[in-house]
């Protein structure tokens, strides 16, 4: 097996991304398989230095190694940036574009919101604007029903659609970028992964993806083993999240507290029936 460590560096690391990064690494080590980190920094807006480095650092303070992947944030920079991997992502979209499955858009999601519109209804979907029309994203092309079968190893058998959960979403950004959706399919059909561990907030990415799969006749990313984990809350109800302010892992250890703490307090949250 060989699954993979996907941050974001948008932010310190706080408690909830390290529950999903030591369920992967745990699941690793017992079967035997192969660990990548793959560090997502196609957001450049929200990438800072710092954010990076507390990537290394927490993981290294908490034990969690893997096999394949920077070593450093100089490595990283140099070797294994998603900016270096641009070409992949380049040639995924212009599938879809052959298959006249992506439309320009210069709505924002604000705007769909604020009007109400769904985003199957807008005028951009048949205004057929160029795809190289300034200030426009490309938007997928979803047909009315998207269906996806698939099993997570922790919530069962599951059949969803993915036109509903994630309608029309956008595969590259207005300023040529594409979006997360199109960059983690193509790295894990380029890395091999097979078993992917995530938050359950990624559920409607997942089965996006796999539709994506199935249009784009890339049958290994439907064997991939899915296991969804439930996100952590805190006082309030409110998910952790780097936009919510979740207290990073960071805080713990620059105030001096031991890793099997934190170890202690992961172990609980992974064990408890949720």
């Amino acid at each position: 097996m060989k699954t993979r460590l996907a941050p974001t560096p948008s932010g310190f690391l706080h408690l909830g991304n390290l529950l999903v990064f030591a369920a992967s690494w745990r699941h690793c080590r017992q079967h035997g398989g192969q660990l990548l980190l793959r560090i997502d920094d196609l957001d450049a807006e929200r990438k800072r230095p710092e954010y990076v480095a507390d990537i290394f650092d927490s993981l290294q303070w908490l034990g969690i190694d893997w096999d394949e992947g920077p070593q450093s944030v100089a490595a990283f920079n140099e070797q294994w940036s998603q900016q270096l991997r641009l070409p992949l992502y380049a040639q995924l979209l212009e599938e879809l574009v052959q298959q006249k499955l992506v439309y320009a858009c210069g709505c924002s999601r604000t705007e769909l919101l604020g009007t109400g519109i769904n985003t199957r209804q807008h005028r951009c979907r048949t205004q057929n604007l160029p795809l190289n029309t300034a200030g426009c994203a490309w938007r997928l092309r979803l047909p009315e029903k998207a269906p996806v079968q698939f099993t997570d190893s922790r919530l069962g058998s599951l059949q969803l659609d993915a036109a509903t959960l994630l309608p029309d979403p956008v595969v590259r950004r207005k300023e040529g970028l594409p979006a997360y959706q199109v960059a983690s399919l193509a790295d894990d059909l380029y890395f091999g992964i097979d078993t992917v561990w995530r938050g359950e907030d990624l559920l409607p990415s997942t089965v996006l993806q796999l539709w994506l799969a199935q249009v784009l006749e890339q049958p290994a990313f439907a064997k991939i083993q899915f296991t969804h984990l439930p996100l952590l809350h805190d006082a309030n109800g409110q998910k952790l999240s780097k936009s919510k302010n979740a207290r990073p892992v960071n805080a713990a250890r620059l105030a001096g507290q031991k890793p099997d703490e934190l170890w202690s307090e992961i172990d609980r949250l992974l064990k408890s029936p949720q």
